[in-house]
């Protein structure tokens, strides 16, 4: 059919009803002008949207005040104003705005997230939440909310409601990456970490490159005490993408914490391959050469970043250092002179510069050195703890005590000054004001690893309060794994409780890390012969005279042991 009759019938009828039907009043100029006020609003918030999009909030705010004055009974316009003046800053008009769009409607859910996340802001969670759950009720179907009011209920310790607010945001959605997640930070807080494993198993599963999930979860083991898995759970994120930035920086981290230097350097330096490399970096890589004892290398990245920053003075101290553990000293007094007295790594490199003099047989200089930096840097413990040292290291124990005492007022809060006064109380003899001393130390810092270390050995060489003594060792344990020195202690205060297959394994492991102590060497030999294992307790006693042949006691019980229980 062609379109040529279609036109006709239709100019036909259209002249039938002009004659046959009767005229309407016209009201077409009513019409028009509210579609143009309703078209005209859009526009206004169109355009306030665009502006505020781009960061023009002034040019927002103005359109949609205009915009207002043509529909002021919307809801909508109050809530996108109140939401611009959350993002300027200007609080109370922002709360003023939400709370004329929720009486205009009280069913539109916008202006409650807004007041939540507003109170949120303001730390007045318990308003946040009511705020937020009659959002949840209004539209269930969207995340931000449920996310929001869980963040507010755990400030507020309301785990089981978090919990619930985000299986009910999974039920909806099960493929919420944040709903995953919050539930598995919900679970570690909550101290239930083999939950929190799994959600943030699942977190990774949706998102892998999900970094911050990947650093909790390995955190979450950390927090178990796994450090082995937490470093594996780093390294299976890493996968063959070294450049992960954050998760290849947390696992080199604790690598280095737990000691495990030849891994951590190994990444260090894919991480410099990867251009993730800085001072920072490089500066960990020296420090790693340092620990490892190897000072050559060590010396050449330091020298290569002052190259570069010839003002970084604390790369300077460890240039320092490393020349003096190589026994260059000439070479480390000269970069230790270099470090100005109005920078941080001063102290330290004062205390380095009168510690060679006294090599050097300079005991006079060296005390002097450090009198004349306290004298104009009086409050950095540092210096008052190395001349403490350097007294103690020429046989002053007395002086060094009396100087710590003199001056302790000056550091109160200090632990490391209580832990140098009960160390030096010991030295003297005086046992139980050196356990008081240790004890105030652990007031100021409860996981001073030391501290708790000197202490729990303490009352194992006494033979007493031995189920504290093994509680603060633990502690110390779980503080710093591979010490080998407190693994030791570990080991002897089970030796004292008489768990020998406990002290056994303990001390393999510490002699192993270390094995040039003859301390651990005895204590191991000593926990073989409580098994009645003679052969290795003797073979032990042996390594222990052979490492300090001076003991002469250890040679008399050596001979004692032989007479007992033949040569075995």
């Amino acid at each position: 059919m062609s379109l040529r009759p279609i036109i006709l019938l239709s100019c036909l009828l259209l002249a039938s009803c002009a004659t046959s039907m009767p005229q309407p009043e016209d009201n077409s100029s009513a019409v028009h002008k509210s579609f143009d006020s309703h078209s005209r609003t859009l526009y206004l918030y169109s355009r306030a949207r665009l502006a505020s999009h781009d960061g023009d909030y002034p040019s927002a705010l103005s359109l949609l005040r205009e915009a207002i004055e043509l529909d002021p009974g919307s809801a909508m316009l109050h809530a996108e104003v109140a939401e611009i003046k959350l993002k300027i800053g200007q609080v109370p008009e922002a709360l003023e705005y939400i709370e004329k769009a929720i009486k205009l409607d009280p069913d539109y859910r916008p202006p409650y997230v807004i007041a939540g996340i507003l109170m949120s802001s303001a730390g007045k969670d318990w308003e946040a939440a009511d705020y937020l759950r009659k959002a949840v009720k209004l539209d269930p179907s969207k995340e931000d909310a449920y996310l929001h009011l869980a963040l507010s209920l755990t400030r507020l310790f309301e785990y089981e409601e978090t919990v619930a607010t985000l299986k009910s945001l999974i039920k909806v959605n099960p493929d919420s990456v944040l709903g995953y997640y919050y539930l598995g930070r919900t679970y570690s807080q909550m101290k239930l970490y083999r939950d929190a494993l799994g959600y943030f198993k699942k977190t990774l599963e949706l998102r892998p490159e999900f970094d911050q999930a990947a650093i909790d979860m390995a955190a979450t083991y950390e927090s178990m005490g796994d450090y082995p898995q937490a470093i594996e759970s780093y390294r299976a994120q890493l996968g063959r993408d070294e450049t992960r930035g954050a998760v290849l920086q947390r696992l080199i981290q604790l690598l280095i914490q737990q000691r495990r230097f030849p891994e951590a350097l190994e990444h260090l330096k894919n991480a410099v391959k990867s251009g993730l490399g800085g001072q920072e970096t490089l500066r960990k890589i020296g420090l790693v050469h340092l620990e490892l004892e190897q000072f050559d290398e060590a010396i050449a990245v330091f020298g290569e970043i002052l190259e570069k920053d010839s003002s970084a003075h604390h790369i300077r101290l460890y240039l320092g250092i490393a020349y003096e553990e190589k026994g260059e000293l000439d070479k480390a007094y000269d970069e230790f002179i270099k470090i100005p007295a109005d920078v941080a790594p001063y102290p330290e490199a004062v205390g380095h510069i009168a510690f060679i003099l006294k090599e050097k047989g300079d005991n006079d200089q060296a005390i002097e050195i450090l009198k004349k930096a306290i004298s104009t840097n009086a409050g950095h413990v540092e210096l008052y703890l190395n001349l403490a040292a350097l007294y103690e290291s020429i046989g002053n124990v007395d002086g060094s005590l009396a100087f710590l005492f003199e001056n302790e007022h000056l550091f109160p809060k200090e632990s490391r000054y209580q832990f140098r006064i009960g160390v030096l109380l010991d030295k003297l003899g005086k046992r139980a004001e050196s356990i008081e001393r240790m004890k105030k130390v652990l007031v100021l810092n409860p996981r001073d690893a030391q501290a708790l270390n000197y202490l729990g050995y303490s009352y194992a060489e006494m033979g007493i309060n031995l189920e504290e003594a093994l509680k603060h060792i633990q502690l110390a344990v779980e503080i710093r794994p591979n010490d080998a020195f407190i693994l030791d202690s570990y080991g002897w205060v089970n030796f004292k409780l008489k768990r020998y297959d406990e002290a056994v394994r303990l001390l393999e492991d510490a002699f192993s890390l270390v094995g040039d102590d003859s301390t651990i060497a005895e204590h191991l030999g000593d926990a073989y012969a409580a098994r009645r294992e003679f052969r290795k307790a003797l073979k032990q006693y042996r390594k222990a005279l052979e490492i300090d042949p001076d003991r002469k006691e250890l040679a008399d019980k050596i001979r004692k042991f032989k007479g007992e229980h033949g040569e075995k």
